[in-house]
């Protein structure tokens, strides 16, 4: 017996309810995996409220860790037993266990917990292609993190400093800029009591930066039109506070000729080879140590509606983890 999140219908948390479904045998190409930890993503709070429109009713979630129970005709990559992970694209991680695709599988290295999996893994592909493929942030770089205390936040300033950029971070807090500053970064503005735009001006010599990784949207838009210095770029991945809308091209002109790109991970992790290639990027980066799972709390699995409130109230740091 699976017991397994669902929505019936887009709101705020308490459209989560949990049902306990019986599970066919694995299909052909499928796998049954058990979850042994289950990560919290900010994208989930999309597809819950409908700002990502998913197919209703829905599962939610799409990154866990766990061990493969059974597996269905044609898989010959995986066998019961064996210590797996996945990011999606398919929701439906917020399960004690279910059937999906072999194919959006990767094997857990033995020196790796499942608990930095599921944790680090979505995150830290995220800062992988962000940094690396989109930006192709040098050395150098002043570079602008909104959130720098959040999950992803945390990662790409680690993933910047190891770059060689200078790291800008915003936070809400001081115990958020302890975080960040922790990470690397070189300066952190507490965005509630300063004018961040006006503070990066001063500390680059008018100069601005040349890239703003803004996964906030809508609420901290001027504040990177403002921060960001002449052909510089805009990555605007994500909307925790609303999405961008409304925007006349031409204030990319008056703010000095700028780039601005909504990239999503399933579009620079569309094909098997680039997905591996990041993925191995990813667990290289984790065992050097120069980025980290950044754990901040861990909520019993059937608590995350919780967890969607504390995360879109602004109350958690670093990455959540949910337990079955």
């Amino acid at each position: 017996m699976a017991r397994t999140a669902q929505i019936l219908h887009y709101g705020g948390a308490e459209v989560i309810e949990w049902v306990d479904r019986d599970l066919p045998p694995p299909g052909p190409g499928e796998v049954r995996m058990r979850n042994t930890v289950v990560g919290l993503n900010y994208i989930d709070t999309y597809h819950r409220s409908g700002i990502y429109p998913v197919p209703l009713p829905s599962g939610l979630g799409i990154e866990a860790a766990g061990v493969v129970e059974s597996v269905g005709d044609g898989v010959s990559d995986f066998a019961p037993g064996d210590r797996v992970f996945t990011f999606g694209p398919a929701l439906g991680a917020y399960s004690t266990e279910r059937n999906l695709a072999a194919s959006s599988l990767f094997r857990v290295p033995e020196d790796i917990s499942d608990e930095v999996a599921a944790a680090a893994l979505l995150k830290a592909g995220t800062a992988e292609f962000l940094v690396e493929r989109c930006a192709r942030v040098q050395p150098k770089w002043s570079v602008l993190v909104h959130a720098a205390a959040g999950g992803v936040g945390l990662i790409l300033v680690q993933w910047l400093k190891h770059v060689g950029a200078t790291v800008f971070g915003t936070v809400s807090t001081p115990e958020k800029a302890a975080l960040a500053l922790e990470a690397g970064a070189d300066h952190v503005l507490l965005y509630k009591s300063e004018d961040v735009a006006a503070r990066v001006r001063e500390l680059t010599d008018g100069a601005g930066v040349r890239v703003s990784f803004d996964g906030v949207g809508m609420a901290t838009w001027e504040t990177s039109l403002a921060a960001t210095g002449r052909r510089g770029m805009i990555v605007s991945y994500g909307n925790a506070g609303g999405p961008v809308s409304g925007i006349n091209l031409g204030i990319l002109a008056q703010k000095g000729s700028l780039f601005v790109t909504r990239p999503t991970m399933g579009d620079y992790y569309a094909e098997p080879v680039e997905r591996a290639a990041g993925v191995d990027y990813v667990f290289d980066m984790l065992r050097q140590g120069v980025i980290g799972a950044n754990i901040g709390q861990t909520y019993a699995l059937e608590d995350a509606a919780q967890a969607h409130r504390d995360l879109e109230g602004g109350k958690t740091s670093g990455a959540t983890i949910l337990k079955p």
